[in-house]
């Protein structure tokens, strides 16, 4: 059974070895934040880091991944402080939401070994389609995060990176029935 490390925790998949990377890390790991858009790599919805590039996770079996490192996009930052997931949050570059796990594993793997892309770099580099068509935005973003990794600006806060139980609900007392007598 192929093995590989995921999120930098070592996985071994009871799956057939020609299962796609996308339905072992979604299906057998939970991580859904690798979405599934179309099957067949145009979309780039299922796009991971293995071994630090930029893949279509659709398009590889977990047989090809054996002995490879995966990182998706629950572990590019845990507190989502990664300047490619502010620099997205601050520009304004989400609209749905669907795209943007993938759009983020490729942006961060194109900032990773080019730090200050040009334009047609960037366009270049993300593959992803975006039925919300954020691309002025989304390049913007991208040279943002790039300014940010490097240091020369900083975003002021971090989106939130989820509501407190404390926050979501509170205590109330509880509500008792009319008696009889009322």
């Amino acid at each position: 059974m192929p093995r590989m490390t995921v999120n930098g925790r070592p996985v071994e998949y009871l799956m057939e070895p020609d299962t796609p990377l996308l339905w072992a890390l979604r299906d057998a790991s939970n991580l859904t934040g690798t979405k599934y858009g179309c099957g067949v790599g145009d979309c780039g919805a299922c796009m991971v880091h293995v071994d630090g590039e930029a893949l279509r996770s659709c398009l590889i079996t977990i047989a090809e991944a054996e002995g490879r490192f995966v990182t998706t996009i629950e572990a590019l930052s845990r507190d989502r402080s990664h300047p490619v997931q502010q620099a997205l949050v601050a520009e304004q570059a989400i609209q749905c939401g669907f795209c943007t796990p993938g759009i983020a594993m490729a942006a961060s793997a194109l900032l990773e070994r080019n730090s200050a892309p040009s334009e047609a770099e960037i366009v270049a580099a993300i593959p992803n389609l975006c039925r919300c068509g954020v691309y002025p935005r989304l390049i913007r973003a991208i040279e943002r995060a790039g300014r940010v990794a490097r240091r020369e600006e900083t975003i002021s806060a971090a989106p939130a990176p989820g509501i407190s139980a404390e926050d979501a609900a509170r205590r109330v007392p509880a509500i008792t029935p009319p008696t009889d007598a009322e």
